[in-house]
């Protein structure tokens, strides 16, 4: 194991040197309260440049991302983000602008957004796209509040519910509490869709909105999306399309013609910039034309005849500003280059990859595993070590395993509707030789189920750390170092 940089600290030792101050001399005492002023000085290594960079250059060698391997996190979309977007967002113009200089000197940024807005909104089938919210649920956060203003607006003041799959992701029902609503939950029925009549049981005056994933976390198209919207639109409510699961439909078929009224994107997701490791992400929110008022603001227009892009604050309806600035714009630029680069015909084919890498790796996998639901599925499937049981192999062990094949795992007892779910999302962007590879693995680990299972049950074997108590690590966490 490397050594801890704390612990390759000596005295004197340094691997930093600070420019001259280039502001006037103010006593640190003028510029800050005296409560805020540190007493005792910080305690840092004291390292050597060399030191440094090889420390964090080992830390970075343990690190796993798409970049370095196969990434099969279901209902995360972890595919590969090529790196001509990153070179587009950090050119000049863009990386140096700031957020409030004049609008006459941000036209091309302006431009960018108001044709972002644009493609959004056509590839959801919605009238218009905010991006200010800077996340999945903080764009899930500006649809819900859009709602509810809506409502209020009518009157409708008793509407304070909100229905929910029991196939959904966690945010959604989160979301709806910290909006105010209450949270009511619908099962799905044999084929893992909405349940038809349990959600006409659910419906009523107090219904603000239904929130949807589809296809779902299982990985499966609502078959009865219309019918699911003419039972909560005649009651009154709207539909909330949770876009985390939008990779499988790019150019195939748009929320709103399903009967969804607004959406959020997980531009980190569908539109390949990066993902993970705090962000930042993007939860760009649209709406149908009778909610646009209700966007947050400002919202970017063009005038023809001066021939310029504009901030438009006029929008007495708006829920208001819901992010510092205008939303996270580097992200923006990515999704916008990713968009541009494909084109129509190029996001439909991802979206036809995508179904056909998760459909040729779910076949391969139900030869070895239990598949709950034996039916096409979109960009992500479920299956359980149902077979190994009697073994005493769960979940958490094959996914351990993996580990030790040099791969990250699936997500894990998600949706919880499933005993034992593993989730995998295998992207457009993989090979198939990748995919026959991890195949292999999976299948010689169903064979270590069977023959050996102790091996899986006391897995990982190869990594730097073995088994955590993850219980202990939940609770107790460690995140100190300490000589």
């Amino acid at each position: 194991m490397s050594q801890i940089i704390f612990e390759l600290s000596k005295p004197g030792r340094k691997a930093y040197s600070l420019p001259e101050l280039d502001v006037p001399d103010q006593r640190i005492e003028d510029l800050l309260p005296g409560n805020e002023i540190r007493k005792e000085p910080a305690q840092f290594p004291e390292v050597s440049e060399l030191d440094v960079v090889r420390h964090f250059t080992r830390l970075s060698k343990k690190n796993y991302g798409v970049d370095d391997g196969f990434y099969p996190l279901g209902s995360c979309t972890m595919k590969y983000n090529p790196k001509v977007n990153e070179d587009v967002s950090r050119l000049p113009g863009f990386a140096l602008s700031h957020p409030y200089q004049p609008e006459e000197l941000s036209q091309g940024s302006m431009q960018i957004i108001y044709e972002l807005d644009k493609y959004l909104s056509e590839i959801s089938g919605m009238s218009r796209v905010s991006l200010q919210p800077a996340a999945g649920a903080h764009g899930e956060l500006a649809g819900l509040m859009i709602i509810k203003k809506y409502h209020e607006e009518l009157g409708e003041h008793r509407r304070n519910k909100v229905i929910v799959p029991d196939s959904a992701h966690g945010t959604n029902p989160a979301t709806a509490t910290v909006c105010g609503y209450e949270t009511v939950e619908v099962k799905s029925n044999p084929r893992g869709g909405v349940d038809l009549e349990e959600l006409k049981k659910a419906v009523g005056e107090d219904t603000a909105a239904l929130m949807l994933t589809n296809p779902n976390t299982l990985g499966l198209f609502d078959e009865n999306i219309e019918e699911i919207a003419n039972i909560v639109h005649e009651a009154g409510g709207l539909l909330y399309y949770d876009g985390a699961n939008m990779n499988p439909i790019l150019g195939v078929v748009r929320p709103g013609d399903m009967g969804f009224d607004v959406i959020h994107y997980n531009l980190h997701k569908t539109f390949s910039t990066p993902h993970g490791g705090g962000g930042p992400g993007a939860g760009p929110v649209g709406v149908r034309d009778f909610l646009v008022p209700y966007l947050p603001k400002p919202m970017i227009e063009y005038n023809e005849e001066e021939d310029r892009y504009y901030m438009d604050y006029d929008l007495p309806k708006s829920i208001g500003k819901v992010k510092s600035y205008y939303g996270n714009f580097g992200v923006a630029i990515k999704a916008y280059s990713y968009i541009r680069a494909l084109g129509a015909e190029g996001i439909k084919s991802v979206a036809e990859h995508a179904v056909l890498n998760a459909n040729y790796l779910m076949r391969e996998l139900a030869e070895a595993y239990h598949l709950p639901f034996d039916q096409t599925c979109m960009h992500e499937f479920i299956i359980t070590p149902k077979p190994f049981k009697d073994k005493g192999v769960r979940t958490i062990d094959i996914a351990k395993r993996l580990l030790d094949y040099g791969y990250h795992p699936p997500t894990i007892y998600f949706p919880l509707i499933i005993e034992e779910a593993m989730m995998f999302e295998p992207t457009e962007t993989e090979s198939k030789e990748t995919l026959d590879s991890f195949i292999e693995a999976m299948k010689q680990i169903a064979k270590e189920c069977v023959e050996k299972p102790e091996i899986v049950i006391n897995a990982p074997h190869e990594t730097e750390i073995k088994r955590l108590d993850e219980v202990t690590a939940a609770r107790k966490p460690d995140l100190r170092w300490q000589g």
